[in-house]
């Protein structure tokens, strides 16, 4: 599929002259002679902030072609981007829209958490509310699902009414009387970058860490935020499976955040298995609301409170990332993160009643409530052995297949569609024991999708054993100190 704004191809007419495509007599010159930077840039060179404001307001006003765009972008990932041209991207980025203003008083308040993606991540739909219950004002700016990650709009989504598409007023009055928004980006937020976000997807471009750098950091810069936290994922499942390439993008989002005025620090969380025990849009939405109860899965509430922790203390809100976590972990408790979710809901389109009976409702009860799938299968362990591992990237392509992903830009998802892990790792199981419950829609599943489910169930010999927590390190500003 074509990116917006990018020009389809064309017949070239008799009067266009070699090299330039559409380039009659009468044609304007290329802005900032595009096939020049291109060469520059791959064959190795660097770029200056005027060369890289020309590329991206060429892109922006259309004057840029689709090839030229796609060059671009390849030259960037085969030859890379030191820390000034990243940082000289990010800030051309957010600078081709408008920029979210708010009270001056709010600006220590103003917080985000950003994740690379994963497989059950559910993380925004918890750590929005909780936050605002914290006090703080989180005007989140989410994606949809690519590949086999799942989007947080998507699962937002799958709640009957949810509106993701807020003005900046209206996000101004979910800030104000909620505390926390969850919405999608606009074009007139960072329109460049969804042009560039379009194109990478679809010319192998997307793993390019100068390019995923300036592309989360725009969108965070035109928010006016005093803090974020980003979590960058690597394992079997992550667009990074590389620790050392992930600490490596974790490292230069830190960096060029700083660069930008952005108080910005970055998890490394491992990513393969999923996350909770749940995938899925409305069985991660239920899983949330477990999570809002005080309940649910400990890896996600400790990711939840882990990240919480890092960005009430990197906002200056709490002394220490421990008295953060606690906060957080008590906004989970004591029910007023599930309040702020309840408004939010209401807030975005919601009907408040149905908002109301979602959150206080059992979990049966929000099933009902909920779209879900026609059929439910469970499958069992094949042997005896403890769970060494669950796989998540077949699991998650078992899944995209079954119509819980896409397989183009604007296609309809079966929010119903997921699995849920009847098991932890480190568990002890015995043959026959299910272990897995899916929830289709359609036809059974076939020969090979059965075979990918029960490979992604690794069994041991050892002994049973705790779980290790996803969080592995947290990469923060120089000189700040990790207290």
């Amino acid at each position: 599929m074509a990116a917006p704004g990018l020009q389809a191809p064309r017949t070239p007419a008799s009067g266009d002259l070699p090299g330039g495509e559409g380039r009659g007599p009468d044609a304007l010159p290329e802005p900032k002679q595009l096939p020049e930077l291109i060469r520059r840039k791959r064959d190795g060179g660097r770029l200056s902030e005027e060369d890289i404001r020309g590329f991206v307001g060429a892109v922006v006003d259309g004057s840029a072609q689709g090839a030229q765009i796609g060059a671009m972008l390849m030259a960037i990932r085969l030859r890379g981007m030191d820390l000034k041209e990243t940082s000289a991207l990010t800030q051309a980025l957010a600078h081709s829209g408008q920029r979210l203003e708010w009270p001056e008083a709010w600006h220590q308040q103003l917080v985000d958490k950003h994740s690379t993606g994963g497989v059950g991540d559910k993380v925004s739909l918890i750590l929005a509310p909780a936050l605002a219950a914290c006090g703080c004002k989180v005007p989140m700016i989410s994606g949809r699902g690519l590949g086999h990650t799942g989007g947080t709009l998507d699962k937002l989504e799958s709640i009957p009414g949810f509106n993701v598409i807020q003005s900046p007023q209206q996000m101004h009055l979910l800030l104000e009387h909620v505390g926390c928004c969850i919405v999608g980006q606009s074009e007139a937020l960072v329109p460049a970058d969804g042009i560039l976000y379009a194109a990478r997807d679809v010319t192998a471009t997307v793993d390019s860490l100068p390019l995923i750098t300036a592309s989360i950091l725009s969108k965070k810069a035109v928010e006016g935020l005093s803090a974020l936290v980003v979590d960058v994922k690597f394992g079997g499942a992550a667009v990074l499976p590389d620790w050392e390439q992930a600490r490596e993008l974790a490292q230069a989002l830190v960096s060029v955040g700083t660069d930008l005025g952005l108080r910005v620090a970055a998890a490394l969380t491992r990513m393969d298995n999923p996350l909770g025990r749940s995938v899925g849009h409305t069985l991660e939405v239920e899983e949330a609301l477990l999570c809002l109860d005080g309940a649910g899965p400990p890896d996600l509430r400790d990711l939840v409170t882990r990240l919480g922790g890092a960005l009430l203390w990197l906002s200056g809100q709490a002394k220490t990332q421990a008295q953060g976590a606690a906060r957080v972990a008590a906004a989970l408790d004591d029910g007023s993160a599930r309040g702020r979710f309840e408004r939010m809901l209401a807030g975005q389109g919601v009907d408040p009643a149905l908002a109301q009976e979602l959150c206080s409702g059992s979990p049966a009860q929000r099933r009902e409530l909920l779209p879900h799938a026609s059929e439910q299968e469970e499958l069992c362990a094949p042997a005896d052995g403890t769970v060494e591992s669950v796989k998540a990237l077949p699991l998650a392509a078992v899944l995209h297949e079954l119509g819980a992903g896409r397989h183009r830009a604007g296609e309809p998802l079966r929010p119903g569609v997921g699995a849920e892990l009847l098991v932890d790792v480190g568990q002890r199981l015995r043959r026959g024991t299910p272990w897995l419950r899916l929830h289709r829609d359609g036809p059974a599943l076939s020969g090979p999708q059965r075979r990918a489910l029960q490979g992604a169930l690794v069994l041991s010999d050892r002994a049973p054993f705790a779980a290790p927590s996803p969080f592995a390190e947290l990469i923060l500003p120089l000189p700040v100190a990790q207290p």
